[in-house]
């Protein structure tokens, strides 16, 4: 049986593998596949920390910023449509591909984002 730190703990794991996926690219035709994959990753792992955990089940950890900087970052961010729009023109063009990977990490270092999610997991 999984606890809920180790629970929490896996999630947060994820978001940093494919943070650091994201952040290893190198900026070639096939990246942009990649980098729809992560992504989608870790909004899906951002709104199982904002919709689904309880804080009260997290004794001596503060998850309720995390889960308010995974709410804004929900809320503010959507590469989807931008993703889609270079697909059908730019999906080999590296300078593309790399302003798009750019743009995804700096709205995940927004309000920390990235080093919350290190800091809470440090605390599990």
């Amino acid at each position: 049986m999984v606890t809920y730190n180790e629970y929490l703990s896996g999630v947060l794991e994820k978001i940093l593998h494919s943070h650091s996926i994201l952040c290893g690219l190198a900026d070639k035709p096939g990246d942009l596949d990649i980098i729809k994959i992560e992504l989608l990753k870790i909004r899906g792992f951002l709104l199982v920390i904002s919709n689904k955990l309880d804080a009260t089940k997290y004794p001596g950890v503060d998850i309720t910023r995390l889960q308010s900087k995974s709410r804004h970052y929900l809320e503010t961010y959507y590469f989807e449509k931008e993703i889609e729009n270079i697909a059908s023109l730019y999906a080999s063009d590296p300078s593309r591909l790399k302003n798009l990977r750019l743009v995804i990490l700096e709205s995940l270092n927004d309000r920390k984002l990235i080093a919350e999610i290190m800091e809470v997991r440090g605390e599990l």
